[in-house]
């Protein structure tokens, strides 16, 4: 028995898209750094929840499987993006966006 035949198709279709816009209103409106970090997650756990749902409802693991290789590159970017931003903060003492404008060569 499958899960979509209880929950519906519908249900995380509308999931996602509201984890979507909570992360893109934080990434629009937050002037911190690390929080511009956590919505980019949000954006990218609502699409691998839709990818997820969608190959359930297709009964195809494709999409899964791609889920797995987006999980691994967000893991990076993010193991990235934190050393950049230690290395930010132990230069200028902060980590907002706006004081990082001063650092064009």
């Amino acid at each position: 028995m499958n899960i979509l035949e209880h929950v519906g198709i519908e249900n995380y279709l509308t999931l996602s898209a509201l984890l979507f816009c909570i992360g893109a209103f934080g990434l629009l409106y937050r002037r911190n750094a690390i929080i511009m970090f956590m919505s980019i997650e949000i954006m990218l756990n609502a699409v691998n929840l839709l990818l997820v749902a969608f190959s359930s409802y297709h009964e195809d693991p494709s999409g899964q499987v791609f889920v797995f290789f987006t999980m691994a590159v967000a893991a990076a970017e993010v193991a990235v993006g934190l050393a950049i931003l230690v290395s930010v903060f132990r230069n200028i003492g902060n980590i907002d966006i706006d004081n990082l404008k001063n650092l064009k060569g």
